[in-house]
């Protein structure tokens, strides 16, 4: 009697981490926004021919009325004097060493080809949210004039990081960016805090830019991984929401002081690495092994402290921190 063939065994399908971000499909090609010949299409909106008629009236030229090609949105291409436009006052410090190498190339290029983003800031200047440090190397070679894409709704000068491209931030860059934001905001818009995730883009970056503003060598980054587990974006109006960031900076910033003695301890003792203090914020770090898990702010970083207080550095052998990693020192 002939076996039966054996019934193929189904392959396990591998599955995803619970919380693990779905992939976005992709749109079909050519499916969405404006055709090329529609750009042009149609009256410029109200708020469109207003900024345009101010551009001219602030020494500029309007080049172009036109909608955007994927939200249709009416804006300028303009050319302005280089003397109306600044960063925005919460924009991130210029890097010289970028500035220097943007004009080097543009200048032996003899050409400027990347306009600047622009928004109206309300009193004849235009702020730019895009645009800093090409605007800085056109102003080191003398120019007179920029051209930007102006946008008429000052809101957009908000979304700074989701804007600013031109050079990629780290993380102290971000951090500052973000709390400069946040307590310019506390005057316009004191919404609750949650309702600016897009401006903010991650809670703990806000709690971050305030520690780097006390202390300007705060090793943001050693303890960035930690925050992100323990940092939600708060119910509060922005302005009590802002309180309560400067408290939780003040701690971090007393906790950093205490890691920065455990690291002096093993100094002493004759260790030596880039990582002494990822190593050290590792080993007092209570969710060190609970994968996946959330705390709450305070009662973690009060943990951290005491352990960190408590750190017994000749109980550390030189094969434990030859086997650390993480982020070197800031």
């Amino acid at each position: 009697m002939a076996e039966k063939p054996k019934a193929k065994e189904k392959k396990a399908r591998p599955t995803k981490p619970r919380g693990a971000p779905r992939r976005k499909r992709a749109a079909e090609p050519a499916s969405r926004g404006l055709a090329a010949a529609e750009l042009a299409d149609g009256a410029p909106g109200a708020a469109a021919g207003e900024l345009a008629a101010a551009i001219r009236r602030d020494g500029g030229a309007v080049l172009a009325v036109f909608k955007d090609p994927l939200g249709g949105h009416w804006q300028v291409l303009a050319g302005l004097p280089v003397e109306k436009v600044e960063p925005t006052p919460y924009q991130r410090d210029l890097s010289d060493t970028h500035v220097a190498r943007l004009a080097s190339a543009i200048d032996r290029l003899g050409r400027y080809l990347d306009p600047i983003i622009a928004v109206p800031s309300g009193s004849g200047v235009y702020w730019t949210p895009n645009g800093h440090h090409r605007l800085a190397a056109l102003k080191s070679l003398g120019a007179r004039s920029v051209t930007a894409l102006v946008l008429p709704e000052e809101a957009v000068a908000r979304r700074i990081l989701a804007l600013n491209t031109e050079k990629a931030h780290n993380l102290r860059e971000k951090a500052l960016e973000v709390s400069r934001l946040a307590e310019a905001l506390v005057a316009l818009d004191d919404r609750p805090e949650r309702e600016f995730e897009v401006e903010f883009e991650e809670p703990s970056l806000l709690t971050l830019g305030l520690c780097y503003r006390q202390n300007g060598r705060f090793a943001g980054g050693t303890y960035h991984s930690v925050l992100k587990r323990v940092e939600a974006f708060l119910a509060q109006p922005l302005s009590k929401a802002m309180a309560v960031r400067h408290e939780r900076a003040a701690k971090l910033v007393k906790l950093d002081e205490a890691v920065g003695e455990a690291v002096q301890a093993l100094k002493a003792r004759g260790l030596e690495s880039p990582y002494l203090k990822a190593f050290v914020v590792a080993r007092i770090n209570p969710l060190r092994f609970q994968r996946g898990a959330r705390a709450e702010f305070d009662e973690t970083v009060d943990k951290m402290l005491a352990a960190a207080l408590k750190f017994d550095a000749q109980k550390i052998k030189a094969d434990q921190l030859a086997s650390a990693g993480g982020p070197a020192e800031e």
